[in-house]
């Protein structure tokens, strides 16, 4: 989570910072797991390694620091980072009862939303049918399948696959989960949504494993028997099988539609909640996100209403540029 302590990081840096230059110092920085990211500007770039350096000595068990430099760019939303302090940028992150063992470098995960993911789990029963598009590393799929919910995960990102169905298995939800390796657009485009795993796939990515030629991260190496997380635990994770390969099955998406769908939605790309609309029932549930001015959100909501969904609940959910928050909204379908 967002990492603040009563001496602020700018505060601890006044004295090695000069004064003019001091208010540039960021005053938030996060933390995933034991590895601390933050944005400096710049207009600092002298100062870095003092600043990963203090970063280091502010919490004990870090072990690296990371300067983010880049926005999420690409279709696998990842920002490009610098390595400041630390020799890895692997780690095993841990919200709300679960552990997640990701990349930083190469998958996106936002630990400020946590106390959001807990929400949305709080309002899910056992035996729910969900759909997840942009599930990631699984910080709204692992909750939803603790709750006894049969969740259907698509993630393009192929590290973040690996992550996500090696997620699965050491927080020992393997059954509740089908992992898909895919464009969400491309699926609804092709027709794929409803075609898209061969029945050997189908049957190993509902225990949350990889199919063909995979390979285990080996039983010494589980989380279960501590936090030590290198190349090696990592580099007997495999990638996700290619998408599309093999004979195609239906999926298994319920006659009646998903109960709940969660979703959310990268920045400028509210048209899926068109596309997930049509596989939520009648009476379902969709928890969505989106970027907005507050200026927006009223036109939003008639919008959703023509739609065929009732607004239950809207919130910001973080600020992320001047002007700028993401907003969720709790959307019941109708009709």
């Amino acid at each position: 989570m967002s990492f603040r302590k009563k001496v602020s990081l700018r505060d601890a840096m006044r004295g090695i910072v000069e004064e003019p230059l001091l208010p540039m110092v960021p005053k938030r920085f996060d933390y995933i797991g034991n590895v601390a990211v933050i944005s400096i500007p710049p207009e600092l770039g002298a100062y870095k390694e003092a600043i990963a350096s203090k970063l280091f000595s502010m919490r004990g068990n870090t072990r690296a620091v990371l300067n983010k430099v880049s926005k999420l760019e690409g279709e696998h939303r990842v920002a490009d980072f610098e390595l400041l302090l630390g020799d890895t940028t692997e780690t095993i992150h841990r919200e709300n009862g679960y552990a997640y063992k990701l990349d930083v470098k190469k998958v996106f995960f936002n630990p400020r939303l946590y106390s959001e993911r807990r929400r949305v789990a709080s309002k899910i029963k056992s035996g729910e049918n969900i759909i997840i598009p942009f599930a990631g590393v699984g910080p709204f799929v692992l909750p939803a399948a603790g709750k006894g919910a049969r969740v259907y995960a698509i993630e393009i990102n192929p590290d973040a696959c690996v992550c996500l169905r090696e997620n699965i298995r050491i927080n020992r939800l393997e059954g509740q989960v089908t992992v898909i390796q895919d464009d969400f657009e491309n699926l609804f485009r092709t027709g794929e949504i409803f075609q898209i795993l061969d029945s050997k796939t189908h049957k190993e990515s509902q225990n949350g494993e990889c199919s063909g030629n995979c390979k285990k991260v080996r039983d010494s190496e589980k989380i279960e028997n501590g936090d030590k997380v290198g190349n090696k635990a990592f580099s007997g994770m495999s990638a996700c099988p290619v998408p599309g390969k093999g004979k195609n099955k239906e999926l298994q998406v319920p006659s009646s539609g998903f109960d709940r769908a969660i979703v959310p939605t990268p920045y400028g790309m509210d048209h899926f909640l068109v596309e997930i609309t049509k596989l939520v029932r009648k009476e379902g549930h969709i928890h969505f996100y989106t970027f907005k001015a507050e200026s927006q959100i009223p036109g939003l909501i008639d919008e959703y209403k023509k739609m065929g969904l009732e607004v239950v609940l809207y919130r910001r959910a973080g600020n992320v540029a001047p002007g700028i928050s993401r907003w969720v909204f709790d959307l019941k379908k109708i009709v």
